[in-house]
């Protein structure tokens, strides 16, 4: 966005997009976790940051919500920094999977979780979190997400309770690993570290710099702050890229083109790479878990734009046009 007519009209997209889907009814949202069943189905915000610090926004991007798994893109950041590219691949693997983001499965001969964004593999990846106790863990983590964001953040007790009373699905996952020694801490420690990330409170704008933070080599363009080393932004990006949106990550590679993340409250990121960050929230999710309103934004961004990384009809890419 380099003049005022090029602003002018990203803003105006932004909110043509958001009139168009904000009657949309389509999608569920989640329930699984009980606290998530209370969110209101209405709430729809986008956001760009770009990195260059410029924000566009439109709708609820105020609107506090629990982060989820677009949380495990970030923790996996974090886990890289602490332990290292090939130490971490001896715990975790990179290959997509068709499965859902919540089976009970490994890899039958590395016995390793297929990718750090399935909930096996996040959880192996928080396990690898450095720290004396879950206290001192937990804070690292929680000033990890201030450098992406620019602010304090904060657990959300209540949706961290609920995870905690249901996640019988993921205690199983862990009880798998720790059998295969993938995981070699305490089961409950691992565990109530994971739901504490999954419940990290942010909104639509937070995302957006998130995301445009992984898009400026690792570098919050609002605060100037380096957030991680610009070394693991590929592997980061990478794994976006080809495992972030669940068992819809083929055909959103195909159509969308773009690194990106989904959380079942409802949030979707997305990283075009030096250029910016984008965010939506819209809590109503479909049969793959992911936001129904978001697929569709990120769609029309991604073809009116040219976003995807391997349109090569366009030089680069152009927000004029």
């Amino acid at each position: 966005m380099r003049d005022a007519q090029c602003s002018l009209l990203l803003e105006s997209f932004l909110h043509e997009l958001h009139s168009k889907y904000k009657s949309c009814t389509e999608g569920t949202v989640a329930n699984y976790i009980p606290e998530l069943s209370k969110v209101n189905p209405e709430l729809f915000s986008i956001c760009i940051a770009t990195v260059e610090g410029e924000i566009y926004q439109v709708g609820d991007y105020n609107e506090l919500f629990t982060i989820q798994s677009i949380s495990k893109v970030f923790v996996y950041g974090l886990a890289l920094e602490d332990r290292g590219r090939d130490y971490f691949l001896t715990k975790v693997g990179v290959e997509p999977t068709g499965d859902a983001f919540n089976s009970i499965v490994l890899d039958e001969v590395s016995k390793r979780p297929y990718n750090p964004m399935v909930n096996a593999g996040a959880i192996a990846t928080t396990s690898l979190i450095k720290g004396t106790g879950v206290t001192e863990r937990l804070n690292r983590m929680l000033d990890m997400f201030r450098r992406y964001t620019g602010h304090n953040v904060f657990v959300d007790i209540s949706v961290f309770t609920s995870e905690r009373v249901t996640g019988h699905r993921n205690r199983a996952m862990a009880h798998l690993m720790l059998n295969f020694g993938t995981i070699d801490q305490s089961i409950d420690e691992t565990l109530d570290l994971y739901f504490q990330q999954c419940a990290v409170m942010v909104n639509c704008h937070d995302l957006a710099v998130m995301a445009a933070t992984l898009a400026n080599k690792g570098i919050n363009p609002v605060t100037g702050e380096q957030a991680i080393d610009s070394c693991y932004i590929k592997d980061i990006l990478s794994v976006m890229y080809t495992c972030g949106m669940y068992n819809f990550a083929g055909e959103w590679a195909y159509k969308v083109g773009i690194p990106a993340k989904s959380g079942i409250s409802g949030g979707i990121i997305a990283v075009i790479p030096n250029v910016m960050g984008i965010g939506v929230f819209s809590p109503p999710l479909d049969l793959r878990a992911n936001s129904v309103r978001g697929v569709k934004v990120c769609e029309e961004l991604s073809q009116k734009f040219g976003l995807h990384l391997f349109d090569c009809s366009r030089q680069k890419l152009q927000f004029c046009n």
